[in-house]
């Protein structure tokens, strides 16, 4: 298993830390390649309930790394994806996947970052698109999903000046849920998880995830329809039954695995 990309299991939640801290985990193919499989092993491991994405050092992910940009300029280097996901692949896990932003976050990192269904920051950490000051586009789906997380001005602010906007600045403009000081930031965004992980049903999260992403594209009528096909399979589930029969006993639920997208 390659360092570049670490993982760690703390009992329900599967912490996955970028470390190329020399290069603020600047995207390579390498810790591409290793991204992905941590996410498909924390995908399929039934005991993983949320995975937190975090950055080694003080840097979250500044981008592609400038000698891979090089080498695709020079027609010598292969894409930064590597294997076939595009980069809104997180989207689609089954589980919550909660971004720890604890430092410089920009271009592909913020793409990624873009990704995750909750972000949480380090106070100071600094945000940008980079794009346009690199001479390309919104790339991998970010002028999609921008737009639907901070509202088209401000997301057209972020791509087209590029410029750098502090944790404070993404926390009013919703691009992050909360900001804490940088030496609590793991802490709260782990005790988040965890919750999450003992008390919400992992297969109310899969269905949930999937009526969001769903729902960006579909009428109110579709989404109705469809909502209530979901809710009358999860009337007949064990962990609706164990949802309601732990709340009247005032105890911890006891809800199923999920392990797979379907």
């Amino acid at each position: 298993m390659s360092d570049v990309v670490l993982y760690e299991k703390r009992g329900k939640v599967a912490l996955i830390t970028l470390n190329r801290p020399d290069r603020l985990n600047a995207w390579t193919v390498d810790l591409g390649s290793s991204y992905w499989d941590r996410i498909d092993e924390a995908t399929v491991d039934a005991e993983v309930r949320v995975i937190v994405v975090t950055g080694a050092g003080k840097g979250f992910c500044a981008g592609a790394d400038m000698d891979l940009l090089q080498g695709i300029g020079a027609g010598t280097e292969r894409s930064a994806t590597v294997r076939d996901e595009h980069q809104a692949y997180t989207t689609t896990v089954p589980k919550p996947v909660i971004g720890a932003i604890n430092g410089a976050c920009a271009g592909l990192g913020m793409v990624q970052a873009m990704m995750f269904d909750i972000r949480f920051a380090a106070a100071g950490a600094k945000f940008t698109t980079a794009f346009g000051r690199r001479g390309l586009v919104a790339e991998y789906g970010i002028a999609w999903m921008l737009p639907r997380i901070v509202g088209h001005a401000n997301a057209m602010d972020l791509l087209l000046s590029a410029r750098v906007i502090l944790a404070e600045d993404a926390k009013e403009m919703g691009l992050v849920n909360k900001v804490f000081p940088a030496d609590r930031l793991l802490e709260e965004t782990l005790a988040y998880a965890n919750d999450i992980a003992d008390n919400v049903a992992s297969t109310s999260i899969r269905s949930i995830k999937q009526q969001v992403m769903a729902g960006w594209e579909r009428d109110l009528a579709t989404s109705n329809t469809d909502t209530h096909e979901r809710m009358q399979h999860s009337l007949r589930q064990t962990d609706f039954k164990e949802g309601v029969q732990s709340f009247l006993d005032k105890r911890p639920p006891e809800f199923s695995p999920v392990s797979s997208r379907n």
